[in-house]
């Protein structure tokens, strides 16, 4: 995992991508004037033998393309980690840095998208460029993974084909996504367990702000793929 992730950092595949990550970088918010940008592809972070998986979208521009770790910085990780933490995943309730002493309890954060997107809305064929990333991140994590928390339609989209790819069994027509939805994907070939998906709204500010999702309603979701992983 550790060389996966340093191979993600140096990835320049989608040009409307480098071009914007870097750009955020140069141009910084107000607020971040002294901060040096990381303003690369954001690998994911948790432990490399995790048994619960959490999928997300991309990263912000000035969040965690500003501080180099996923939903790190901005109000969709505050939001995020302290769920986290409250579920007793986490050790403690915010991020604001890598080497922050942030740790994670058997669970790893991932995106399908690594770099940040103008308006937060990567292309298909950005998706689709990145996804080796995310497969090669599924398949190590395959012999220890039990339950994955799906953040957004968006997520779910980009992580069905994946998963089938990955060798898990996808049921047929492919389930939609939905908030609180839960499926069961055989083990099918490769090894490794059942898999168990979850839905969740993502946390995104505007999602949090017009309480299409509550931190209550991410803390049960966690919780409950949390119980299902066994941790």
């Amino acid at each position: 995992m550790p060389e996966l992730d340093a191979t993600v950092i140096c990835c320049r595949a989608c040009p409307r991508l480098v071009e914007w990550r870097e750009e955020a970088g140069r141009v910084k918010r107000r607020a971040f004037q002294e901060w040096e940008y990381w303003a690369r592809p954001v690998p994911g972070f948790g432990p490399p033998d995790a048994v619960l998986a959490v999928v997300g979208l991309a990263p912000a521009a000035h969040g965690g393309n500003r501080t180099g770790r996923i939903f790190t910085g901005d109000p969709s990780g505050d939001v995020l980690y302290a769920a986290l933490y409250e579920v007793g995943l986490a050790s403690q309730p915010s991020s604001t840095h890598r080497g922050d002493g942030l740790v994670l309890h058997g669970v790893r954060i991932t995106v399908p998208v690594h770099c940040a997107p103008p308006q937060n809305r990567p292309t298909t064929a950005e998706r689709d460029t990145c996804r080796p990333w995310l497969a090669r991140e599924l398949q190590l994590l395959r012999p220890s993974l039990r339950a994955v928390v799906v953040l957004g339609g968006f997520a779910w989209q980009a992580l069905m084909p994946v998963l089938s790819a990955a060798g898990w069994q996808l049921p047929r027509p492919r389930p939609a996504f939905g908030h609180g939805t839960e499926v069961r994907l055989p083990a099918g070939t490769g090894g490794g367990r059942e898999l168990q998906v979850l839905g969740c709204y993502h946390p995104s500010q505007r999602n949090v702000s017009t309480k299409t999702v509550t931190p209550a309603m991410i803390r049960d979701v966690l919780r409950r793929g949390a119980r299902i992983a066994g941790l």
